[in-house]
């Protein structure tokens, strides 16, 4: 699927890699008796990441206070909603939450209660993010956006010289725009590239949805606290502050697994084959960051091993640490490279330097 037609992997030669892989992890989990599912600290972290979007909102509705303090609990939904997005609906879209779907199907849609919508997310990230990691103009989360570039194939203006620059304001603005814009756009371009599985007249229930959600949730989020007294112009500040914050966070967190100098950008052949067996693929276009760093673990909701997560998205993050052992030795014994960055700063930098590369001309072919 995508601008150039279906996409599928073709391995020059059969791998035990995977196969391997998923028989170790199945048999850590047997021997230690345990669930691929959420346990009581992803449950207790789930309860606080959701309290920490809705008990400020709250606060702001039932108190009034002063614009100051206003602005410091809209800043802490920021946060919240970023940690809902990584820690709580992420698992729960995966199907990595629960065992029961109708635990996931209203966890993961806790992402509708900060404007987004579940149904195009899981096609956009399970599906075309997932799936093909990295292969420009088929994963969607690293097509670029307005002025920003993120893959080696795609057409270098004058202004991406200096993205590394401006890029962490733009990032600001993804959930934003998300909220306003980017859902109905998706939704017609899945549609029409067949990435939507459903029929027209699902489709058009689909839509429905999401329309009415975007109104319940502008309503709630806006309206109410304009109705209850609260000044607009201290809701709307306090409204952008909050999906700053939030968009900026989840942005940088997803580019310093993906856009960072290391990993792959491959693209399929004449024939729509990429020559590579999709677990390696997984492990060439992903690279892990600040794997020992337990309080960035806690908060990104394991996204900082994202190598395992694209390996075993079904299984919940906080067990991730448990199995990157796991992977790392198999992948070294199998000759496959394990991508990661130490630090958070040295991720940064990666990602930062990799943005002035992409800007750069007559560097992509070196990149990709």
């Amino acid at each position: 699927m995508g601008k150039k037609g279906p996409v599928k992997f073709v391995p020059l030669e059969r791998s035990a890699f995977y196969p391997t892989l998923k028989a170790r992890v199945e048999a850590y989990f047997k021997e230690h008796g345990l669930s691929r599912h959420a346990n009581a600290t992803l449950i207790t972290k789930a309860a606080i990441l959701i309290s920490l979007y809705i008990v400020p909102f709250l606060v702001l509705l039932l108190l009034q206070p002063s614009y100051g303090i206003g602005l410091a609990l809209w800043a802490l939904m920021g946060f919240g909603l970023a940690g809902i997005g990584m820690s709580v609906m992420h698992d729960a879209n995966h199907g990595a939450f629960s065992k029961s779907e109708r635990v996931n199907w209203w966890l993961g849609h806790t992402l509708n209660l900060c404007g987004g919508s579940a149904h195009n997310w899981k096609l956009q990230h399970n599906i075309l993010h997932h799936t093909y990691t990295n292969v420009t103009h088929v994963d969607e989360d690293i097509e670029d956006r307005l002025v920003l570039k993120f893959s080696p194939h795609t057409e270098r203006r004058w202004f991406h010289r200096i993205q590394w620059i401006y890029a962490t304001f733009f990032y600001g603005l993804l959930t934003l725009y998300w909220v306003l814009a980017k859902d109905l756009i998706q939704f017609a371009q899945f549609a029409r590239d067949g990435v939507d599985p459903g029929n027209g007249q699902e489709r058009r229930m689909s839509l429905a949805r999401i329309i009415a959600m975007k109104v319940v949730y502008f309503a709630g989020i806006i309206g109410l606290p304009i109705a209850l007294g609260v000044a607009w112009w201290q809701v709307i500040t306090g409204f952008l502050i909050m999906h700053f914050i939030a968009g900026m966070i989840l942005t940088l967190v997803f580019q310093l697994a993906h856009t960072v100098e290391g990993t792959t950008h491959p693209l399929p052949d004449e024939h729509g084959a990429i020559r590579n067996d999709w677990a390696v693929h997984q492990l060439e276009t992903t690279m892990n960051f600040s794997r020992d760093n337990k309080w960035i673990g806690w908060y990104v909701g394991g996204l900082n091993f994202q190598i395992e997560h694209h390996l075993f998205p079904r299984v919940a993050h906080v067990h991730y640490p448990a199995i990157a052992p796991i992977v790392k030795r198999t992948a070294e014994e199998f000759g496959v490279a394990y991508r990661e960055n130490p630090t958070l700063i040295s991720a940064l930098r990666s990602h930062y330097a990799m943005l002035h590369r992409l800007g750069l001309p007559g560097v992509n072919d070196a990149i990709g």
